[in-house]
């Protein structure tokens, strides 16, 4: 069949061809990510017989890769907006419609993403296509990061990887929990604790690197010049995100080679399902590899028009900056593989779904945010890692009740529900908050509420210390 790969290992000879194929489609998703089994869920199969009936091989081989890049997905309905937000940007709509199109946009292009990084695992073997999977499994939230940052909107970049980090931590684990539950209401549902253990040790670690930052601001006296704290700050950032980065390092060649075991759990319960369809390549290596090109430039396409509309749909909509970037922005990112872990959960695979919402987080903290850093420095951008008081206080608090609600090793319903309201919580917050946009690397209002502290102590008579 034309256009269809078939695996270079997926060969076998008469009696053990069955086996050999399991073999080959179990080892081929060690290389997978639970991002990818996640979105695998939203895909639909092509029928590919019209096609086949094309004379040309040249134009049928394009039809096939058409049929299956493009309209392989349940997304596809979607794909409209991409047009649409390019249409509307050259005649002048207002940009509010451009934002909300370019986001629309943006969701089937990240689970197109996942979807052809997958495919090249099948040529590259399984430890190189993890390692592709796991470096392209957020690359939405790093193209937006990195052209806000060259639009000097280290602010917008600040909220929007927060807000992924949130999204993932309470939003996607708490419906997947809230749904699975209710779902699975008279089963026992158990996950394997050694993955989710993993992965809050670097969240930790990535919270406390933004923790030290911050509280340089607050142990500075009043005598202490702005601009020593501002330094300061700067520097620690910068060092801190290169130790992220080796921890991540370490982290993917835990995942991809001295402790794959841990992360091979969501496999075990298809070992003897037979259900589970044998996959290969539906396309081929180049065409796979230009099609990723070709999306992900689109993706900064689309990107660029939400980084320079966003300020203008926050006074259209009457919503903040921080709510559209915080809140908005990560649930259209990442529709796909979150609507993914959802359906996971209601088939009672816990392991996947916590794979799809602590190995993103992880991902963003652990890779996004520092190399964003260090994209920053190389551009001569001033973005450290003090997320202001408001939005690091979310983020520690949103890892220590979700590493309180996995500690067990169980779940229920209730605590998908708890995770979800925190999240909503934390929403609602940012919806009130009318506040103006801090400053970029926000020590100077810190550093001022401090100053008026010690002012105003001063300035009752009280008896001050030496």
């Amino acid at each position: 069949m034309a256009g269809i790969v078939t695996e270079p290992w997926a060969s076998a000879e008469n009696g053990n061809a069955s086996m050999t194929a399991k073999g080959s489609s179990r080892e081929l998703r060690h290389g997978r990510t639970a991002h990818n089994m996640s979105s695998s869920s939203l895909r639909k199969k092509s029928d590919l017989r019209v096609i086949q009936k094309v004379p040309y091989k040249g134009l049928k081989d394009f039809l096939t890769n058409l049929q299956e890049v493009i309209l392989g997905t349940k997304l596809a309905i979607l794909f409209p907006a991409i047009p649409a937000a390019i249409i509307c940007t050259y005649c002048g709509v207002s940009q509010p419609w451009i934002f909300g199109l370019s986001m629309l946009g943006l969701t089937p292009l990240a689970e197109r993403v996942s979807f052809l990084t997958e495919q090249l695992a099948f040529y590259t073997g399984p430890t190189l296509g993890g390692l592709l999977n796991a470096t392209c499994g957020n690359a939405t939230e790093l193209i937006i990061a990195i052209l806000a940052l060259t639009n000097n909107k280290v602010a917008v970049v600040k909220y929007s990887l927060l807000g992924s980090i949130l999204s993932n931590l309470l939003l996607v684990l708490g419906t997947s929990l809230l749904c699975g539950g209710i779902a699975n209401i008279r089963r026992e549902r158990r996950f394997d604790r050694k993955q989710a253990d993993v992965n809050f040790f670097l969240l930790l670690m990535g919270l406390l690197c933004h923790l030290l930052p911050l509280m340089f601001v607050y142990v500075a006296t009043a005598e202490t010049p702005a601009a020593l704290v501002s330094d300061m700050t700067l520097t620690l950032s910068r060092g801190s995100s290169i130790f992220m980065l080796i921890g991540y390092i370490a982290y993917l060649v835990f995942q991809l080679w001295s402790h794959r075991q841990l992360f091979d759990a969501q496999d075990q319960e298809d070992e003897y399902d037979d259900d589970v369809e044998e996959e290969t390549a539906v396309i081929s290596f180049w065409s796979g590899f230009a099609w990723l090109v070709g999306m992900t430039l689109v993706i900064a396409l689309l990107s660029e028009y939400v980084v320079a509309t966003i300020e203008t749909a926050s006074e259209s909509w009457n919503l903040s900056v921080s709510f559209i970037s915080i809140i908005l922005l990560p649930i259209v990112g990442n529709a796909a593989e979150h609507a993914g872990a959802i359906i996971f959960a209601f088939k009672n695979k816990l392991d996947i779904s916590l794979g799809v919402a602590l190995g993103s987080a992880t991902q963003i903290g652990l890779f996004v945010v520092p190399l964003t850093i260090i994209v920053a420095w190389i551009l001569g951008i001033n973005m450290d890692l003090n997320f202001n008081l408001l939005e690091t206080g979310s983020l520690a608090l949103s890892i220590i009740i979700t590493a309180f609600t996995l500690q067990d090793g169980t779940s229920h319903y209730m605590k998908g529900l708890v995770l979800l309201l925190c999240y909503f919580i934390i929403a609602f917050c940012f919806f009130v908050d009318k506040l103006p946009q801090k400053q970029p690397n926000g020590f100077h209002m810190g550093l001022q509420q401090i100053n008026n502290v010690v002012t105003g102590i001063t300035g009752t008579g009280g008896a001050s210390s030496t």
